[in-house]
């Protein structure tokens, strides 16, 4: 069977870690690389804000080899493009085809992504697109995956640094996304089946930052160069390895 040679995007978090866990599955994909774009200034995944030290353990876990894409904290849409261009032509001289996104609903970021790549010549895959939330949570949980919020909207704070169970679920204000993927909150996995071992950690200080609105972005970690006049205010907490 000829395999497809693939990048996995990781960012460290639930989607991630239930897309990869399908993909797993599928015996025609070949996961060459797990990559992922790290807060080069403060040495982070980019808007998740999880430690570098913390993505390394779960990559190891996971038994595939890490692709760092480095950039600055707030690069314009302009830069992040070109930084990204520049890796996934090096990518696809080593032979890689197609990129792979544990992305849900967001229609305008699919299209962002399949448009990059096709400038290029690769193609997307979207192992859980357009699944019910709902749905995914509970397959998530079901397989024994465990997740910790690592960062929240302003508003949602409450709820950093809880593991994602039923009761989080249900506790959730009824117009968030229980997967998050309005970028309501996001999370580091440290369970489950794609997993060698837990990854452990203790919960740290919380920090609150404010960023200007993007008008379009990837996941919120990089800006348009036009000038925004909202800001967005996050809650993290420093996930601490052990």
């Amino acid at each position: 069977m000829n395999k497809i040679p693939c990048i996995f995007n990781w960012s460290g978090g639930k989607d991630s870690s239930l897309a990869l866990y399908h993909c797993l599955q599928n015996p025609t994909l070949d996961i060459k690389y797990l990559v992922t774009s790290i807060n080069d200034s403060v040495n982070r995944v980019s808007m998740h804000g999880v430690r570098y030290a913390l993505l390394l353990k779960q990559a190891k876990a996971i038994g595939i080899p890490l692709y760092e894409i480095r950039l600055p904290e707030m690069p314009t849409m302009s830069d992040y493009d070109e930084t990204m261009r520049l890796h996934l032509d090096k990518l696809k001289a080593e032979g890689i085809t197609h990129s792979i996104f544990g992305d849900i609903f967001l229609e305008d970021l699919k299209k962002y992504r399949e448009d990059r790549l096709a400038e290029i010549g690769l193609k997307g895959i979207f192992p859980i697109w357009k699944r019910d939330s709902n749905e995914l949570i509970q397959e998530f949980l079901g397989l024994g995956f465990k997740t910790v919020i690592a960062c929240t909207q302003e508003r949602l704070g409450e709820f950093l640094g809880k593991v994602i169970d039923e009761k989080l679920i249900k506790d959730l204000p009824k117009d968030v996304d229980v997967c998050g993927e309005n970028g309501e909150f996001h999370t580091f996995a440290f369970e489950g089946p794609i997993f060698k071992n837990p990854i452990a950690y203790s919960l740290g200080e919380k920090v609150f930052k404010s960023y200007q609105a993007p008008k379009n972005a990837d996941d919120n970690c990089f800006q348009k160069e036009e000038k925004q006049p909202k800001n967005l205010g996050f809650w993290y907490i420093d996930l601490i390895e052990e």
